[in-house]
């Protein structure tokens, strides 16, 4: 497997971390497989242990959580334009 196909995001680390836990496999057989096949791209074994451990618990989800603190901005059309329309209307409006 070429460097470049072996780099995977964190999603789908966690992708084959809860195939393989469905498959019965402990975290230590997991982390030794991805690294075989990973190499340095692989996830570390503190990550496998914990991701098996949530899969285990019955966690379903691939995904981070939600964090709490300040929401992500979305740009939208519908955003644009308000904001070009609010602007346009006062130009000393500062955003």
């Amino acid at each position: 497997m070429s460097a470049e196909s072996s780099n995977l995001s964190n999603i789908q680390h966690r992708a084959v971390i809860k195939y393989f836990v469905k498959k019965g496999k402990t975290p230590k057989e997991i982390f030794e497989d991805m690294v075989s096949v990973l190499q340095e791209s692989a996830p570390s074994y503190t990550m496998v242990k914990k991701w098996a451990r949530l899969f285990q618990q019955g966690r379903e989800s691939c995904e981070d959580d939600p964090r709490p603190g300040r929401p992500v901005t979305v740009v939208t059309e519908e955003n644009v334009r308000k904001i070009e329309k609010l602007v346009l209307t006062d130009r000393r409006t500062k955003l």
